[in-house]
């Protein structure tokens, strides 16, 4: 697993392509290269067949041979970022070392040395190189700065907030304002994503949420108290808090609900 630090001070968690996923995917698109060229072989063999010469057979044959294996993933692969057809079946694709989208740059790149590597050499150069490497990199994803990234992955269950038990008696007892809505989903990202974060970062933000949010909460939490601790408090009491609301809104309705659908003249 591979990290990259954001602008936001968030490092980012990415599972770079294992190296047997890669190969299958490499099989599948040089399957359907393959097809694809012998299609289009029959398609032009049978249009011009004997009003050729051999030396403009032998240019056409590599014009097709340079269109299907360079040009085509090369096309492919800038336009939709990364992606193919063995790619798209396997759930990869292809990014800069730094997590951002390739681009035509980096495409040509692995392009012209995929002929090199997989074609000319049946995949041999690319074995050695993808089988050595933590990231499953053939040559050309390391001359290009670029790896194979797993985007199909198990969804993590975020983790549930917790009142701080110290903060309990306070939290009952504070009056607890209805946050704006940008502010809270801040919070909770933060909240999500503390534990991921460098600590200058992680402190220097909980600190300017809570300053944010203690514009809306009264009173002001024990002395000593982080900003950290300050905000789970006050996510898990207004969670609390609204959880009652509903559930006795929703009773109200049930009950207002059951007497209306009752018939006229039933005995109440």
């Amino acid at each position: 697993m591979s990290t990259v630090v954001t602008g936001e001070a968030v490092v980012l968690e990415l599972r770079p392509a294992s190296f047997a996923a890669r190969a299958l995917g490499t099989i599948i698109d040089v399957t359907a290269q393959l097809l694809l060229l012998v299609l289009l072989f029959f398609l032009v063999g049978n249009a011009l067949d004997g009003t050729l010469d051999d030396a403009l057979t032998r240019t056409l044959l590599l014009v097709s041979v340079v269109l299907i294996f360079l040009i085509l993933p090369v096309t492919v692969e800038t336009l939709s970022r990364g992606k193919s057809l063995g790619k798209l079946i396997m759930g990869l694709r292809i990014v800069r070392d730094d997590g951002g989208a390739v681009r035509f740059r980096q495409a040509f790149t692995r392009g012209i040395l995929a002929v090199l590597e997989i074609y000319m050499l049946a995949g041999s150069l690319a074995f050695v190189t993808a089988v050595f490497n933590e990231k499953s990199k053939r040559l050309g994803d390391m001359l290009a700065g670029t790896y194979a990234l797993r985007e199909r992955v198990k969804a993590e269950i975020p983790p549930v907030v917790v009142m701080p038990p110290e903060l309990a008696p306070w939290a009952q007892l504070a009056d607890i304002g209805r946050l704006p809505d940008p502010l809270s989903r801040r919070v909770s990202r933060f909240l999500a994503q503390s534990l991921r974060m460098t600590p200058h970062a992680r402190a220097s933000l909980g600190e300017s949420l809570a300053t944010e949010v203690s514009a809306y909460v009264s009173p002001p939490p024990p002395a000593g108290t982080l900003p950290e601790n300050y905000l789970r408090a006050v996510m898990v009491q207004r969670r609390e808090r609204d959880f009652a609301r509903l559930s006795a809104q929703r009773e109200r309705t049930g009950t207002l609900g059951s007497r209306l659908h009752r018939l006229p003249f039933e005995d109440r």
